[in-house]
This record gives C-alpha cells, structure tokens and sequence, in this order.
C-alpha cells in the first residue's frame, strides 16, 4: 500500500491517548502484561511510566509523542508488514515511527520473546 500525505497527516494529529488502550486491549487479550507493554515503548522512545502517563494526560499528538521521544538506535531494525505497509518502504519519518511502534506491540502480542522483539 502507498502512504499518501492524507495518511501521514492524520497519524500526526491523532493522539496518542486515543490509541493507547487499544495498544492494552491487543496484548492483554493474548495474555501479556501492561509492563511487558511500556517496557517495549520504553525501548523506543525512551519515555519511562512516569513521563509515559505524562503524555497520556496531556493528550499529545503522536507528532509531539515522536518530537519529544529518542529514538532508539535500533529502531530501524524493526522491518516487515504492519496494517499493510512496509514498514522500510515508508518515507515519512513520523509515519515510520508510528508503524514501529505497531508493530513491536503487534510482535507483543503475538507473543514473540522480548529479547527478539527489542532487537537485542
């Protein structure tokens, strides 16, 4: 599927309170925990409980949730398909932080081992 700057926009726009209890729903329903979730948006963005909850709070854009994470390193490790999209064909940089993101919860909930899935 092509990315168009209709779909880069509203990824920029949504917030990332909106979209995190889905993230919860999706790996609770296949038996993993609430930790095993921000450790691994911990591991991308760098943003611990506190600072997660934060920005859940002030209900940030997932383009002010990319702005003010650091990324990690080896987040361009993190390739495949997530919601039709290559995630290494993505020219966006926020679209790809967004799909990298999906896709380590989705690796989550499939129940892929912690250590593969932050690319250790």
């Amino acid at each position: 599927m092509e990315v168009t700057d209709k779909h880069n926009e509203r990824i920029a726009k949504m917030t990332f309170a909106s979209v995190y209890p889905h993230y919860l729903t999706k790996i609770q329903t296949k038996g993993r925990t609430v930790e095993e979730l921000h450790q691994v948006i911990e591991w991308l963005t760098g943003f611990d409980n506190k600072k997660l909850q934060k920005l859940i709070d002030e209900k940030v854009t997932f383009e002010t949730f990319f702005e003010r994470a650091k990324l990690n390193p080896n987040a361009q490790l993190i390739t495949g398909v997530i919601c039709g999209y290559r995630i290494e064909e993505i020219e966006n940089p926020l679209t790809k932080q967004a799909r990298y993101l999906d896709k380590l919860i989705d690796e989550l909930a499939k129940g892929k081992k912690m250590d593969k899935i932050l690319r250790q």
